[in-house]
């Protein structure tokens, strides 16, 4: 089971730091992603990061602007958001795919990962 946090209120320019909590197993074996779905449209895959071969991929659009992290020991997937803009605007997801190798991670799609957390919302406005 997955748990994500900190979402919230923000204007554009401005920084969160999303985080997500494992509950049983460790991560280690696993790719995590973060995804996001905005208002009327489908989830998409924003950040992927996978143990086996040390493979990270972002979307285009949050390239050096986001950067995903994990915390094996504490069972944590962090998503370090800065430069927000309008168009970030939606509620995040963190998911895990068991085994999850570099070929997931350069998919980041979501059928490839079993494990989804119940998300959490951000909204970039001024």
């Amino acid at each position: 089971q997955l748990v994500e946090s900190g979402g919230g209120l923000v204007k554009p320019g401005g920084s969160l730091r999303l985080s997500c909590v494992a509950s049983g197993s460790t991560l280690d074996n696993y790719a995590v992603g973060w995804f996001r779905q905005a208002p009327g449209k489908e989830r998409e895959g924003v950040s992927c990061h996978s143990n086996a071969d040390e493979v990270t991929t972002y979307a285009d659009s949050v390239k050096g602007r986001f950067t995903i992290s994990r915390d094996s020991a504490q069972k944590m997937i962090y998503l370090e958001m800065n430069n927000l803009q309008v168009e970030d605007t939606g509620v995040y997801y963190c998911a895990a795919s068991f085994g999850g190798s570099a070929y997931v991670c350069y998919r980041t799609q979501e059928e490839d990962f079993g494990s989804w957390g119940q998300g959490t919302q951000v909204t970039v406005t001024s």
